[in-house]
């Protein structure tokens, strides 16, 4: 499973450094989305949102804000069990 952060706005300077202070374990690849690509592609209109993909491409399921340690876990649990 790879979790991936992706930022739309600001510097490379600015997303490197909030990058570096919310992420601090390392299990989390991060990027600057200046163009929008992925956010168009996923269909995603603002930030926070979360959306959980199949290992095909296929978006799972997806939400806006914040959500709770156990629903997270339920919905990665989800996505886990259509991966076979």
């Amino acid at each position: 499973m790879t979790f991936l952060a992706v930022a739309w706005k600001g510097s490379m300077e600015d997303t490197s450094s909030r990058a570096a202070q919310l992420l601090t374990s390392g299990n989390v690849l991060w990027g600057l989305d200046a163009e929008e690509a992925v956010f168009s592609a996923y269909g995603v209109p603002y930030q926070p949102v979360s959306v959980l993909i199949t290992h095909d491409g296929i978006v799972k399921t997806s939400w806006a804000g914040a959500v709770g340690e156990a629903e997270l876990r339920a919905e990665l649990d989800a996505l886990v069990a259509t991966a076979g």
